[in-house]
């Protein structure tokens, strides 16, 4: 089993306990080539990209040339700088080292700069949203650029899983980057909601701090089949068995 999320725009790069074990990042070329074209990119094309402030834009294009791609050893460990709604739900700075290692398995962070990253993978600061159209040799779009990369990838991690199935946390935008066809995984998909009923909505803030407390509560409980995830219960949440489908889990709360 592998569940994946999306990345945050927030970040904390504190710098965690020196114990705090880390990897290495892959698709370095990938990232070395996205790196160059957005290096490239002036501020006011970085506006225009990400739909972001003047300060903004200055800062991020200060990122993409500070960028070293060849750095593999520097930088905060994905999980605990990524610091959005999902990441306050997933804590991830609390784990001991075995909660850490059995993430490190069982968690996936889809990325437009990275592509796919491990909790434990370095990365340096950066803003890359995947749905943006930032043209490359590859196409129009980081989807073009990624293609079947990223499934290829999921699948090979899921290789030797008892359970090769995807559970997906991550928002429309970033699954978006999953080829399907690719992957050729079974997906699960669950959803949150407040509320019961016929009067049960979605909630931005609330739907994504539960995607990353879903994924804490299968680190805290060790959980390899994502059948097991039915049980989940935090924060009030509980499966409407009724309203979900094999595919489409439906959690809700008063």
């Amino acid at each position: 089993m592998l569940i994946l999320l999306s990345p945050a725009k927030r970040l904390d790069f504190t710098e965690p306990s020196p114990d705090t074990p880390a990897t290495q990042r892959r698709f370095v070329e990938d990232t070395a080539t996205l790196s160059k074209t957005a290096r490239n990119q002036t501020q006011a094309q970085l506006r225009a990209l990400m739909g972001i402030s003047a300060d903004l834009a200055k800062l991020n294009q200060e990122r993409f040339k500070a960028f070293d791609p060849e750095a593999l050893d520097t930088g905060v460990q994905a999980a605990l700088a990524f610091a959005g709604d999902v990441y306050q739900g997933l804590d991830a700075r609390t784990l001991d080292k075995q909660g850490l290692a059995f993430a490190q398995d069982h968690v996936r962070i889809l990325s437009g700069f990275y592509g796919l990253l491990r909790p434990l993978d370095r990365i340096q600061p950066y803003r890359l949203e995947m749905g943006i159209r930032l043209k490359t040799r590859r196409g129009e779009s980081l989807y073009d650029f990624w293609g079947d990369r990223i499934a290829k990838m999921i699948k090979a991690d899921l290789a030797d899983s008892a359970h090769p199935v995807v559970v997906n946390l991550a928002s429309q935008e970033y699954f978006g980057a999953v080829d399907k066809k690719a992957l050729k995984t079974p997906i699960i998909t669950p959803n949150f909601y407040e509320g019961v009923g016929e009067k049960r909505k979605i909630v931005s803030f609330f739907a994504k701090k539960a995607r990353g407390t879903m994924t804490r509560f299968a680190i805290d409980e060790r959980i390899d089949n994502p059948e097991d995830l039915k049980r989940f219960d935090r924060d009030g949440y509980r499966l409407d068995k009724t309203a979900s489908t094999d595919t489409d889990w439906i959690f809700t709360r008063e």
